[in-house]
C-alpha cells in the first residue's frame, strides 16, 4: 500500500500525526506496540493540542531514536545519535519554514485543526520519507 494510503487510512481510524508516524514506524518494522502509539497521543496537535511545535516533528525524533537511543541503564546513544536528530531537524525545519513560515501547528494551521487534513497528510510523508532516508543513509535501519 502507497505511503500516503496508509496515512489516511489510519487517520480515518482516528489516529492523529504523531500517532500515525508511530504506525508507520512499527508496521515498518513488522511489530506492535499500543502503548507507543497511545503515548504518541501526547505529540499530536503541537504537544498536546496547544498548537506548538509541529506533532510531526517530535514524533520524527522519536522515530529516529527508536533506532539510536539509549535503551539500557549501562548502554549508550548510538554514536550518530545526535547527528542524525539534528539533520532531521534541520531538514524539517527548512521544509516547514519555507511552505508554512515555521515549525509550530500554529503556523501550519493558522489555529484551526479543521485545516489539518489539508496539509497535515503530506507534513506526515514528508517526515516519514526523511527519517526513513536518513536511517538508510547511516545504514540504521535493524
Amino acid at each position: 500500500m502507497e505511503l500516503m494510503e496508509r496515512i489516511m487510512e489510519h487517520a480515518q481510524s482516528g489516529y492523529f500525526c504523531s500517532q500515525i508516524l508511530m504506525k508507520l514506524l512499527l508496521e515498518t518494522v513488522g511489530e506492535e506496540n499500543p502503548a507507543l502509539v497511545g503515548a504518541a497521543g501526547g505529540l499530536c496537535g503541537g504537544v498536546g493540542f496547544t498548537s506548538n511545535t509541529c506533532g510531526c516533528m517530535t514524533a520524527g525524533a522519536c522515530m529516529i531514536s527508536y533506532f539510536t537511543g539509549k535503551r539500557e541503564p549501562d548502554g549508550a546513544d548510538h554514536p550518530l545519535h545526535r547527528e542524525v536528530l539534528a539533520e532531521f531537524v534541520r531538514r524539517f525545519t527548512a521544509f516547514l519554514t519555507e511552505q508554512y513560515g515555521g515549525t509550530e501547528c500554529m503556523c501550519v494551521l493558522h489555529g484551526d485543526f479543521s485545516q489539518r487534513g489539508k496539509h497535515c497528510p503530506q507534513i506526515m510523508a514528508f517526515t516519514y520519507e526523511t527519517v526513513m532516508e536518513l536511517l538508510e543513509e547511516k545504514d540504521l535501519l535493524e
